[in-house]
């Protein structure tokens, strides 16, 4: 009868152990993403959505704007330059003051294809980051913008997750379908 305490013992440790390994071993936990209200004044395109992640999530402050655009894109080749992505993807919204950092690169968000490019934006509190996306569905776009405190890099990464992630793939597909 003395064995049982011991036993239980032994159990509960080993059971705490696992615990803390199972925590231990466990993918991190994915960016904590929050719809916030659209920023900009509205216009002749559809409804929009805004996001945000905290830097303790994404590594650094960023806002993700998404917006559909119908009958805004060449039906043949999409979006075919970074000029395109420089006048379409919102970028301008954020600021009108922009400087494209450097060529941008191909991208596929929700099975589209289109562009992305990274900007340094003048702000009031002073420089800030920002990403542009233009991707065309058919003879329509999806336009992208986004904007954080951290470098280029960072804030591409946690915006192009963001992006893949099934909710959002979901919204942008259906938008995309739903003229």
């Amino acid at each position: 009868m003395r064995s049982w305490p011991v036993i239980a013992v032994m159990f509960l440790a080993l059971g705490g152990l696992s615990a803390v390994a199972g925590y231990e071993m466990a993918p991190p936990r994915a960016a904590q993403w929050r719809e916030i209200a659209w920023p900009f004044p509205r216009d002749g395109w559809p409804a929009s959505r805004a996001f945000r992640c905290g830097a303790a999530e994404c590594g650094t402050e960023v806002e993700v704007y998404l917006r559909p655009k119908f009958g805004f894109c060449n039906c043949d080749s999409g979006v075919g330059d970074d000029d395109e992505v420089d006048r379409v993807s919102d970028v301008d919204m954020i600021s009108p003051r922009f400087v494209p950092r450097k060529t941008g690169d191909v991208v596929d968000v929700a099975d589209m294809r289109g562009r992305i490019r990274a900007y340094d934006i003048e702000m009031p509190g002073g420089k800030r980051t920002a990403i542009g996306i233009a991707a065309s569905h058919r003879c329509d776009l999806m336009a992208v913008a986004a904007q954080g405190g951290g470098d280029a890099a960072q804030v591409q990464r946690a915006t192009l997750k963001f992006l893949e992630s099934r909710e959002m793939k979901t919204w942008m597909t259906a938008a995309m379908e739903g003229r």
